[in-house]
């Protein structure tokens, strides 16, 4: 296996931590307007993401660093092809992050109101453009044969993108449902587990239709299997969480999210962007991947810091790995904030 094959690999695995961890906390998100009934438990919600969202972040930041550095072609023309996109995630991602920390500033219920709609809004709007993003990479996009991007933005909203961002839409929903019930007690846990139940039966129906769809589009016999251990999560989790074993609920559905996403992966290898002018025109690991001198250094680096990393923040979800519950909200706001 050369340099730029293992490159390829390690970014698959960042996007991978990356939908695991931002996953729930979207979901959460999300679930800030579906599950809560009032003020409390909507502060319960966030603040169950409250010490962790900004680490999971650091998984995007590492992928789109790596790609960058890595295959510098690829990052090119994603980041001009998917300009608009991405920079709606982008914005939503920073408006996020200020609503987590000003929400709790002003003790005025408009204020906090209107943060917590901007944490709904910039909890859904990404998760569903990172499947229309994605499905539309593995689908394939207009290349030519300089290696950029010739369609416009109504290119990328094709069926199978669109069916893609219900996909992540639906699944990150689930996804932080389940971890609302693993991190919350009282009735807050049992709402979640019972919303968990609704979401998942439809985030199954959608999941097989769109995967089924890749697989038969330009699958193998790996991305098979990654399918099935997909699909097989996810019936799991559903089975769990009906059983109140919130745990092995969460396990099987963040199995079920690095299933699919390596399915995703390995239908696009050798490919990074297929183009679908001209399958010659196609961007690939070795035609957009930088230098092996390059490669070499970056390995270094990565083998370095990448421990050191997952330590920390493994440790910081052991620190906060207790349930809390309306009972632990503070009468006057203060414990809104969030750490």
């Amino acid at each position: 296996m050369q340099l730029h094959d293992v490159w390829f690999v390690l970014i698959a695995v960042l996007w991978i931590g990356y939908f695991f961890l931002e996953g729930f906390d979207f979901g959460v998100g999300i679930l800030t307007k579906l599950l809560a009934r009032n003020r409390p438990e909507r502060r319960v919600l966030i603040n169950t993401i409250g010490p962790v969202w900004d680490g999971n972040e650091v998984w995007l930041l590492s992928a789109g660093g790596a790609t960058f550095a890595a295959f510098p072609e690829w990052y090119a023309t994603l980041f001009s092809g998917f300009y608009l996109p991405l920079l709606v995630i982008l914005v939503c991602l920073i408006v996020r992050g200020v609503a987590f920390e000003y929400r709790a500033k002003r003790p005025e219920e408009h204020w906090q109101r209107n943060w917590e709609n901007a944490i709904f809004w910039t909890s859904l709007i990404p998760a569903f453009l990172w499947g229309v993003a994605f499905a539309n990479i593995v689908r394939g996009v207009k290349i030519d044969q300089h290696m950029e991007y010739v369609g416009n933005v109504w290119d990328l909203l094709n069926p199978f993108a669109l069916l893609g961002g219900l996909v992540t839409l639906a699944l990150f929903t689930f996804h932080g449902a389940v971890f609302t019930a693993l991190k919350t007690v009282g009735d807050i846990r049992q709402r979640a587990r019972k919303l968990a139940l609704g979401v998942g039966l439809v985030t199954a129906g959608l999941a097989l239709l769109f995967l089924a769809w890749a697989q038969i589009d330009q699958g193998n016999g790996k991305s098979l299997v990654a399918m099935v251990l997909a699909v097989a999560a996810l019936v799991a989790a559903l089975a769990a969480n009906q059983a109140g074993r919130e745990g092995w609920s969460f396990a099987f559905s963040g199995i079920t999210i690095v299933a699919a996403v390596a399915m995703l992966f390995l239908t696009l290898f050798p490919n990074v962007m297929p183009s679908t002018l001209d399958a010659d025109w196609s961007l690939t690991v070795s035609n957009a991947s930088s230098s092996p001198y390059t490669l070499k250094i970056m390995t270094w680096c990565a083998g370095i810091a990448t421990p050191i990393v997952l330590l920390y923040q493994g440790w910081t979800y052991w620190v906060f790995r207790k349930r809390i519950g309306t009972q632990h909200i503070a009468v006057d706001g203060s414990a809104g904030a969030v750490h």
